[in-house]
């Protein structure tokens, strides 16, 4: 049966799923939802998520939101049991840890503070010392996925996991906006290595200029 995942093709979260679900091999219809294509304040989708957000998947009679939720669930459900979600406790434990830290540290602190704060900000509305802050939030996460990806391919060893769907589906935002960066080579390198799969590059790698400000 078709996966369908409800929610528009900009948004980072309906990206980090689709990423996944690409990666996986599975059969999906996306439908566009949200941003200029309205739909949110539906009772259609209110009847799917009652918080009115995106992504939504849809997997028979099966019905879900929160994407970190739907990643681990169509990785347990369509993965192999092997290193992208281990059936195994401890080794799941590794990667799950490092999951958990890309949302609840990396995305938080990128999404809405740097990038809402640049690119869906007009200039003179932007606080330039709280961005610079932030900024440099941030890059102290680079520094630690940096040492992590010093020595290996991926977050979690030498294959993708689901940490790297968690994490890596922001960095094509934060090497593409205006922002000056310091140097992170290991992160650099992992991002050209997640650019050269087809599934980052045709669900990841989406335009954003559709979300952007006036003169942003």
């Amino acid at each position: 049966m078709m996966l369908t995942i409800f929610g528009r093709a900009t948004s980072s979260n309906v990206q980090l799923v689709m990423w996944a679900v690409a990666e996986l091999g599975l059969d999906c219809e996306r439908l566009d939802y949200g941003h200029v294509y309205g739909g949110l304040d539906t009772e259609e989708l209110e009847a799917l998520n009652p918080h009115r957000k995106i992504p939504v998947l849809r997997d028979g009679d099966l019905v879900m939101w929160e994407s970190c939720a739907i990643l681990r669930y169509l990785a347990a459900r369509y993965g192999d049991g092997g290193a992208f979600w281990p059936t195994d406790p401890v080794a799941r434990a590794h990667v799950d840890m490092w999951a958990e830290w890309g949302k609840s540290e990396l995305v938080q602190d990128f999404t809405r503070p740097i990038f809402w704060g640049i690119v869906r900000t007009v200039p003179k509305d932007r606080d330039a010392e709280a961005l610079a802050r932030d900024v440099t939030r941030f890059e102290r996460h680079m520094a630690i996925l940096d040492k992590q990806l010093s020595d290996q391919a991926f977050i979690c060893g030498p294959v993708l996991t689901v940490a790297d769907i968690v994490v890596g589906h922001v960095l094509f935002r934060w090497f593409t906006i205006d922002v000056d960066r310091r140097p992170a080579p290991a992160v650099q390198a992992y991002y050209e290595r997640l650019a050269e799969r087809p599934a980052y590059r045709e669900h990841v790698m989406v335009s954003y200029d559709a979300l952007r400000a006036e003169g942003a």
